[in-house]
């Protein structure tokens, strides 16, 4: 079998140094390129056809931002953002005009290294597409970081249904397109788990806050659910809901292969409401999630998976559908409209066969 095809894009040496010890240690992977600015990127993706690009974002010459947009509106390319914490809501910008996924930049580390070859290797393959350029547009709003914004406030448990999401590589731009589309006076509240690296869940937030009609805040421990408030869970706690409609954030194990825990989310959502609870499992790899989603469907809870046609990644919400706990297999354009009549109280009745 060929090895994977990448070019490394960074302006600092040592950063690429470290890409680079990282990415050909097991043979499996070839630098073919190396680009030190976004220009020089948008040459060698056009020249060499590689199969993935690591992209830094603050660089000179053309920032990786720029550099993204102009690649993808060339010949797509499979791009994922390696880039500091201090940029995480430019990185999140990023996933708006094209990249797959942002992680932060590696150590020598073993876990690092690991996290970064299982992404490239699997991000590699990922059938991406060429984008028409975008008419300008206003300036989003940027949400400031001392003031969240502030959900309405009501008596405990005000809401008939809960929404619970996991989600994992794709499922950023998944939960833009989702949570865009729901209107601010939705009834429900909604929490999520999606797994991210650490540092990048604030400007996530702020991404996702700046696209929604809904409020969108990183939970905080012990704070009361509200409807039309969306929830999302730190990188470096699980979170879980309590029996007096709370938000609580536990420390996770040491060696937790997933962060946050999707498992973990679900499960106490699905201990907690029971039939009143929806779950819904998004694009990701691996298995993380399928405990949970198992949890609200045995509870009597309505569940509900993205469809393989609408994924980044089908592969969490495939192994769900495997294990015969989704009652309901919707591709992304759909799924707004199918949480709204769910989350009103309007059960579905029958069960939708798999697209």
């Amino acid at each position: 079998m060929s090895a994977i095809r990448v070019v490394i894009t960074d302006d600092s040496q040592l950063a690429r140094d470290v890409l680079r010890n990282i990415l050909t240690r097991d043979g499996d992977i070839e630098i073919v390129g190396e680009a030190t600015n976004g220009r020089e990127a948008v040459e060698l993706a056009r020249r060499l056809a590689p199969q993935l690009i690591t992209m830094d974002l603050n660089m000179p010459v053309m920032d990786g931002l720029s550099a993204i947009e102009e690649i993808m509106h060339t010949k797509g390319v499979p791009i994922l953002v390696v880039s500091d914490r201090s940029d995480a809501e430019t990185a999140y910008r990023a996933l708006d005009v094209g990249a797959l996924e942002v992680m932060q930049k590696p150590t020598l580390d073993d876990e690092d290294a690991q996290r970064l070859l299982a992404r490239v290797r699997l991000l590699s393959g990922v059938a991406v597409i060429t984008r028409l350029r975008r008419r300008p547009t206003s300036v989003m709003p940027v949400v400031a970081i001392n003031a969240p914004p502030v959900c309405h406030p009501t008596m405990p448990k005000a809401f008939q249904r809960i929404v619970a999401i996991a989600c994992s590589t794709g499922g950023p731009q998944a939960l833009a397109h989702l949570l865009s589309k729901l209107p601010a006076n939705f009834p429900a509240p909604v929490v999520i788990a999606q797994h991210i690296s650490h540092g990048f869940i604030e400007g996530m937030a702020h991404w996702l806050a700046s696209l929604c009609s809904m409020p969108v805040r990183v939970a905080q421990h012990g704070e009361p659910l509200k409807p039309g408030c969306i929830y999302l869970s730190p990188s470096e706690t699980n979170l879980h809901v309590t029996p007096n409609h709370r938000l609580q954030l536990q420390q996770g194990p040491d060696n937790a292969l997933y962060h946050p825990s999707c498992d973990a989310l679900l499960t106490s959502v699905a201990n907690v409401y029971g039939p009143e609870a929806i779950g819904v499992i998004l694009t990701g790899m691996g298995r993380d999630g399928v405990n949970g989603v198992r949890a609200i469907h045995l509870a009597g809870g309505s569940t509900f998976a993205q469809n393989e046609a609408s994924s980044v990644i089908y592969g969490m919400n495939q192994e769900a559908v495997n294990a015969g706990v989704i009652q309901h297999i919707v591709a992304l354009d759909e799924l707004p409209d199918r949480l709204i009549h769910e989350s009103s109280g309007q059960r579905a009745s029958s069960w939708m066969q798999p697209l």
